[in-house]
C-alpha cells in the first residue's frame, strides 16, 4: 500500500516523454520553496494498492510514446521505498518505464536500508536527483534538515546498476560538485547535469 498526496495523468516535465506522476504523502524536509508542502505530513492521503496504482497508470499509457512512463515523486518518494520497489517491479514487468524523482533523503549506505534501495535501483530506469544545496550548512538552512549524504549521494552504480540512462538538464553545476567521476545524474535544484 502507498500514500498518495495526488497523481497528474500528462506529465511533461517529470521523466522522459509523457509521465504518469504519482505524488507521495510524506517528507520529513521543509524546504523553504517547496511546491506540495501538503504532502508533507506522513501516513495520511489516499491509501492506494500497488495493483490498483499500476492498474490505473496503465490506462494512460497510449499517451505516453515510446518513452514515457510513471514518475514516483514527492513528499519523498524513499519514505514508502517497500511499497514503491513492489510498483516498480511491476511496472517493468508489464514493460513500463520508471522513474524515481527523490531528493535522496534518508539515503544511507547502512544495512538493511542500502540493500534495498539497491533493490529498488534494479527496477528504475531514470533517476532525477534533487540536491538541495552543495553544503551541508546550506542545506540545512534551506530545508531545516541537516544532510545526510552532503555531496556524497548515491553512487552509479546504485542509481544505474551499469545500465541505466542519465536524464538531461541544460547547464552545468560548478566543478567542485562533481567529486565523484563515473556517471551523471540531474540536480534540478540546479536544473543541470554533473558528474559523480
Amino acid at each position: 500500500m502507498l500514500h498518495i498526496h495526488s497523481t497528474e495523468t500528462f506529465g511533461s516535465v517529470d521523466g522522459p516523454g509523457i509521465r504518469y506522476v504519482i505524488f507521495l504523502q510524506g517528507c520529513q524536509m521543509r524546504c523553504q520553496y517547496c511546491h506540495n508542502p501538503d504532502s508533507w505530513k506522513t501516513g495520511v492521503g489516499e491509501t492506494v494498492s500497488v495493483d490498483d496504482l499500476i492498474d490505473k497508470a496503465a490506462r494512460y499509457r497510449t499517451y505516453w510514446g515510446d518513452k514515457g512512463g510513471i514518475t514516483v515523486s514527492g513528499g519523498e518518494a524513499l519514505l514508502q521505498m517497500g511499497a514503491l520497489t513492489q510498483l516498480f517491479r511491476k511496472a517493468h514487468e508489464r514493460g513500463i518505464n520508471t522513474c524515481l524523482d527523490t531528493s535522496a533523503q534518508p539515503f544511507t549506505r547502512r544495512e538493511p536500508w542500502f540493500g534495498k534501495f539497491e533493490e529498488l535501483m534494479r527496477y528504475t530506469d531514470t533517476v532525477l536527483l534533487d540536491i538541495k544545496h552543495i553544503r551541508p550548512e546550506g542545506h540545512k538552512q534551506l530545508t531545516i534538515r541537516h544532510s545526510e549524504t552532503g555531496m556524497d549521494p548515491p553512487r552509479p552504480r546504485a542509481w544505474y546498476h551499469g545500465r541505466r540512462r542519465p536524464a538531461a538538464g541544460t547547464a552545468p553545476l560548478p566543478r567542485h560538485a562533481g567529486q565523484h567521476r563515473a556517471g551523471r545524474c540531474v540536480a534540478l535544484s540546479y536544473a543541470g547535469n554533473f558528474q559523480i
